[in-house]
């Protein structure tokens, strides 16, 4: 059976990072299939923007959104881009691609923090010539092992999982550690923890305000000037660490499910939440040092400074007091964040697909204690 002359690939994407990422790109790719997937094809290519939701399981829908937008449009294939991170097992899923219904769905977190929109191009070529070619009758592969040399980046596909509901359905998945740091790397970039820094108000006041005053104390001067750099940076790591803690514990942002299943994907997302903090923290570390060594530079004179100390000044001297007074104001910024509203600190940490888990997570658990409290017998022999 030959390819149809003309095939309308819908690419639906929602708000945010897809929409971002899907947009630099979307103007090439009919000229993108028509090299890499079929050149006797002619290819329409269009994307839009609309709501991915979520069912009651945390998963996007596929089939009931490829038969709704596939037919109101008149699209032949549908390729949904989504920010929601998905595996398979312990696998981290790059794509789900069901042949039978025209449909595939890219994960972007699974492509990483770089190179994602030459990935998510890559990867585009490959779903679109899986469902062109499945239904042509020929092959998925398309190019067998050579292709996959090509797109390393993005491993073969893999069935899906026995007992799962789209038993038509493959994934793309990412193997091994280095899928796994990917996928991290992914969800991290999602929750983009620079915003962490304009949130924390009361913490970067009480920051600011305790570096400053160690840049005036004559005892901040003498401590810096006595300590080398090798535990002045041991203890920017720790003041890092202190505060990436706090705001974890004090905000309740560790999950703690009680199922078995439940804690071994816990543990990606407590580690998502762990980066996202550290490098948030690091961000304001950085912009504290900056701003502490301009008020140093301002504020101390070098022959006051030396005379303190009772030996000359270089640059170094400046730099090893404003060193020790952001990791010490970054302390007193942990104690200042609890000033913080904790849906602050949650909406600054998360991305919103992280937000919507934790959310159907809450309504979740609030529901089976309202369950048990209605019929304890019950959740009794559940129990044992």
């Amino acid at each position: 059976m030959n390819a149809p002359h003309q095939v309308a690939v819908g690419v639906l994407t929602g708000g945010g990072r897809p929409e971002r990422v899907i947009t630099t790109i979307a103007d090439e790719l009919p000229e993108l299939f028509a090299t890499q997937v079929n050149g006797q094809t002619w290819w329409r290519a269009e994307h839009e923007v609309d709501q991915l939701p979520l069912d009651e399981n945390g998963d996007i829908p596929m089939r009931t959104l490829s038969q709704r937008h596939r037919q109101d449009r008149g699209w032949d294939l549908l390729v949904l881009v989504t920010d929601l991170p998905r595996r398979a097992g312990t696998d981290p899923v790059v794509a789900g691609v069901d042949v039978e219904h025209g449909v595939a769905m890219i994960s972007l977190p699974a492509l990483g923090a770089v190179l994602v929109r030459r990935r998510a191009r890559a990867l585009l070529v490959r779903v679109v010539r899986q469902l062109v070619s499945r239904r042509s009758g020929v092959d998925g592969g398309h190019g067998g092992h050579g292709t996959a040399a090509r797109l390393r980046e993005v491993p073969a596909p893999t069935p899906r999982m026995p007992g799962e509901r789209q038993s038509s359905a493959t994934h793309l998945t990412l193997v091994g550690l280095r899928g796994r740091l990917r996928l991290l790397a992914g969800m991290v970039r999602d929750n983009r923890p620079w915003r962490l820094v304009p949130h924390l108000a009361g913490a970067t006041a009480a920051a600011a305000g305790t570096a400053a005053y160690g840049i005036v104390t004559s005892s901040f001067r003498q401590l810096a000037d006595a300590l080398s750099p090798l535990r002045l940076a041991a203890i920017t790591v720790v003041t890092i660490l202190v505060m990436t803690a706090w705001l974890t514990a004090y905000n309740h942002l560790w999950d703690r499910p009680s199922e078995s299943a439940g804690r071994r994907k816990a543990l990606l997302y407590n580690g998502s939440t762990a980066t996202t903090l550290a490098l948030g923290v690091a961000c304001m570390y950085a912009i504290l040092y900056v701003l502490s060594l301009l008020a140093a530079a301002v504020l101390i004179d070098s022959g006051y400074f030396a005379q303190s100390l009772g030996h000359s000044v270089g640059v170094g001297s400046y730099l090893n007091l404003v060193w020790l007074c952001s990791s010490v104001g970054i302390v007193a910024g942990s104690l200042g964040s609890s000033l913080e509203d904790e849906e602050t600190v949650r909406n600054a940490t998360y991305g919103r697909r992280e937000r919507e888990r934790q959310e159907r997570n809450r309504r979740r658990r609030d529901d089976r204690i309202s369950g048990e409290r209605e019929n304890p017998t019950q959740a009794a022999r559940s129990d044992k």
